[in-house]
């Protein structure tokens, strides 16, 4: 059964986009919409990525858990997904936090 997926992207190389805007509508620059099946969904996802390079890009689409949806991300992100008992929580990079808090 196809369900509502959403893919955002900064920085990512050209080639990416194209594959992105062959399945998924992009409503603003970086921000892919559409109806996709799961096996389309993981391949698609799986291409991203592997081609991210230094940018980076979240996934988030229906799933069977408490909140109704997952998460995914690939490439630098200032933000993460940490799982707190079943419930996709976003943290920021402790590693950005720390190196920001060391400079005077």
């Amino acid at each position: 059964m196809a369900t509502m997926t959403v893919i955002a992207t900064t920085a990512v190389p050209d080639h990416v986009r194209g594959a992105l805007s062959r399945w998924l509508t992009e409503p603003m620059p970086g921000l892919y919409v559409g109806t996709l099946s799961a096996r389309v969904r993981e391949e698609l996802w799986s291409a991203v990525s592997a081609s991210v390079a230094d940018g980076a890009a979240v996934l988030m689409h229906p799933d069977n858990s408490e909140q109704r949806y997952a998460v995914r991300t690939a490439g630098q992100r200032r933000r993460e997904p940490v799982d707190f008992d079943g419930l996709t929580l976003i943290a920021f990079n402790p590693m950005e936090v720390d190196n920001k808090m060391a400079t005077p």
